[in-house]
């Protein structure tokens, strides 16, 4: 049990999973500090209020803070920019080189051999040394 638990965890994908949560994790604060020193100003410079979540509606007796899901949808988009810019697309590029160079240090692979062009190979190798396949002494 223990064993196979060791194996799950050891797994690339795991730790994989288990960086980009702590990435995540610490790039919420770069996030919102982004949002509370520049987006927030902004924000208050067009729509006269302190923050987004300042920004509400009433609706009868319901009050509707639609200033907090622009906030999350910024805040979404800077994280998603982020990862994309600095973390996809260089992988991206270093996978692309890896495989070009890989594949510059290979010949190209040959069609696979069929029954026809073994039969052919054979049938020219028989006609260049002018014989008809039969015993020869």
């Amino acid at each position: 049990m223990i064993k196979g638990f060791k194996e799950f965890i050891m797994r690339g994908n795991v730790i994989d999973l288990a960086v980009a949560v702590v990435i995540g994790a610490a790039f919420t604060s770069v996030v919102n500090a982004i949002v509370e020193g520049l987006i927030n100003p902004l924000i208050s410079l067009l729509f006269k209020a302190d923050s987004l979540n300042d920004l509400t509606f009433k609706l009868g007796t319901a009050t509707f803070a639609y200033g907090s899901i622009i906030g999350a949808v910024i805040s979404f988009l800077a994280v998603a920019a982020v990862v994309y810019f600095v973390f996809v697309m260089p992988m991206n590029h270093f996978k692309e080189r890896a495989e070009a160079k890989r594949k510059a240090g290979q010949p190209d692979p040959e069609e696979p051999e069929t029954e026809l062009t073994v039969l052919a190979q054979i049938r020219d190798l028989l006609a260049e040394r002018g014989g008809t396949g039969a015993h020869r002494e």
